[in-house]
């Protein structure tokens, strides 16, 4: 357990894929405008990777990467959905889609909008992206 954090629990649509999260119950979820995150609609929050557990589904999961290889678009290979992923701002974390998210857990949702068309500039100027991966 984590304090003051709450465990939610999630998914991809068909179910294969199930995860459980430690993180606040007022999510500040990232709006990006990269290539993949507009085709996608890939809103997301940011958790280090010890507070991620997959429960089941990593043989229904497949990956997709580009440009660096960074960033690591995991999702579901019979319904499609990305319920989480390896973010390349993040790499020792996760990227989780509240909209995956079982409901009761989330209290609030603020989006902030990141300019992902121009990438290294928005993360070099974010003040805290990067430790959002941080234990």
């Amino acid at each position: 357990e984590y304090r003051g954090l709450v465990k939610h629990t999630g998914g991809c649509h068909c179910g294969a894929v199930r995860f459980e999260v430690w993180a606040s119950a007022d999510l500040h979820v990232f709006n990006c405008n990269c290539s993949i995150c507009t085709k996608k609609q890939n809103r997301h929050f940011i958790v280090p990777a010890s507070r991620f557990k997959l429960l089941k589904g990593a043989d229904n999961l497949t990956t997709y990467t580009f440009n660096t290889h960074c960033a690591q678009h995991t999702f579901c290979k019979t319904c499609g959905v990305q319920s989480f992923y390896t973010p390349r701002s993040n790499p020792d974390g996760y990227g989780i889609a509240p909209h995956c998210l079982d409901d009761g857990t989330v209290q609030t949702v603020v989006t902030e909008d990141i300019n992902g068309k121009e990438w290294e500039k928005a993360v070099k100027e974010h003040k805290t992206i990067r430790d959002m991966s941080k234990p």
